[in-house]
């Protein structure tokens, strides 16, 4: 006999949390199920992971960070804490362990059925919140790599010391790449970073964190019609580390402290990998990126009155860019070559999701599924949809629409 639900939400990190604040707020009844712990995407993060943006960010609805050290960068326990003790504030109606399998429309009376671990259960509304991060995507090629390498992905990395002997390769270079190159340089690792085109930001501008400034443009308000196409939502996040108190992480960073950078991972045979040579145009394409960054702080400050800030011009950049790699220097591979969406492997309704995975929606609600919702989704409105800086936004927004104020 399935369960009878008037509101299920479907997991319990920031998004999921946020949504059933803002049921509770208006007296909604609902139940969130959890496949393991709450927050468990960020306890599977690396021992040493930190947030990128300041802890001033953490801005969940009815829970802004209240802590002595709003400009620091949170460990990943601090942030498991952080929302456990979020969840706890307002008695969040939490199932923590139970998985769910499948969903599908019921026939005829309208809602859901949902096939979960701990037996089916029956729902009227359904808000999916299971995270911007849900398939790794690994490039063309990966399965060229020989077995006797230890190949993993960015979510199976801990650290350096539960990878074998020899140096790392790593592929891909967002803001994860950088920070796993850095992780193991400082173990006393040879690295090898494929890159691609991605961008970064200084640490601080000034006296202040990025972040502070970009709050004050519309960087964080962007939707995906401000974006050069759809695609453009699955380009890595800009570089740079909230690590040790924060500092500037990018190519130039990582070339300087004995990274070796090579251009766009092509594939490999049983005694070497092969890369783009392509690592100038990587390269040029950040700063690119920083550039815009520059102006959106120039016009912000031209709006307000305010000085510009210094925003000095990147340095020259000479790309040694070997385009193979001897793969007897390697003991490991790591893939962080980005997530996918992963909805429609256990969602079972035809033409809710687009080519690329991502849901097909008007602000959070399906548009061809009434009753089901999605929150925490990369760009669902927003450059900060998927943050703790905006999520509760969009968890507001979805709330409002299951039970009108």
């Amino acid at each position: 006999m399935a369960e009878e639900l008037d509101v299920l939400v479907v997991g319990a990190g920031q998004a999921g949390l946020s949504v059933s604040h803002e049921l509770k707020r208006q007296g909604v009844a609902h139940v969130v199920l959890e496949r393991g712990q709450i927050g468990e995407t960020w306890r599977r993060r690396w021992d040493s992971f930190c947030l990128v943006l300041p802890n001033w960010t953490l801005q969940l609805p009815g829970g802004h960070y209240q802590g002595p050290e709003p400009d620091k960068y949170m460990l990943r326990d601090g942030i498991v804490s952080y929302l456990e003790g979020y969840a706890e504030s307002f008695d969040a109606p939490v199932r923590q362990g139970v998985e769910v399998r499948s969903l599908a429309p019921l026939d005829g009376s309208g809602g859901f059925l949902l096939e979960t671990s701990a037996g089916a259960i029956h729902a009227r509304s359904v808000v999916l919140s299971t995270g911007a991060y849900q398939r790794p995507h690994r490039p063309p090629g990966a399965a060229d790599l020989p077995a006797r390498l230890t190949i993993l992905d960015a979510d199976g990395y801990r650290n350096p010391g539960a990878l074998p002997p020899g140096g790392v390769l790593i592929v891909g270079s967002g803001q994860t790449g950088c920070q796993l190159a850095e992780d193991l340089h400082q173990a006393g690792r040879d690295v090898y970073l494929a890159c691609g085109r991605t961008s970064w930001i200084p640490r601080r501008i000034g006296d202040r964190d990025v972040v502070a400034w970009l709050t004050e443009t519309p960087f964080f308000e962007m939707t995906l019609a401000d974006l050069p196409g759809p695609l453009a939502r699955l380009a890595g996040n800009p570089q740079t580390t909230g690590r040790d108190g924060g500092h500037d992480l990018h190519y130039r960073t990582l070339a300087r402290m004995g990274v070796t950078l090579l251009g766009h991972y092509r594939g490999a045979d049983d005694s070497r990998a092969y890369f783009g040579g392509d690592l100038a145009e990587c390269v040029t394409f950040g700063d690119a990126r920083y550039s815009d960054i520059c102006n959106l702080i120039r016009g912000f400050c031209d709006r307000t009155g305010r000085a510009h800030p210094e925003l000095p011009a990147p340095d020259p950049f000479v790309a040694q860019d070997p385009e193979s790699l001897d793969l007897d220097r390697v003991g490991s591979v790591i893939f962080t070559s980005g997530f996918r969406p992963d909805y429609a492997s256990w969602v079972r309704i035809p033409g809710a999701f687009d080519e690329w995975g991502f849901p097909i929606h008007v602000d959070g609600q399906s548009a061809v599924a009434p009753g089901l919702f999605f929150v925490g989704v990369h760009f669902l409105r927003k450059r900060k949809s998927s943050l703790f800086l905006g999520v509760g936004e969009d968890a507001a927004l979805v709330a409002g629409v299951i039970s009108p104020v």
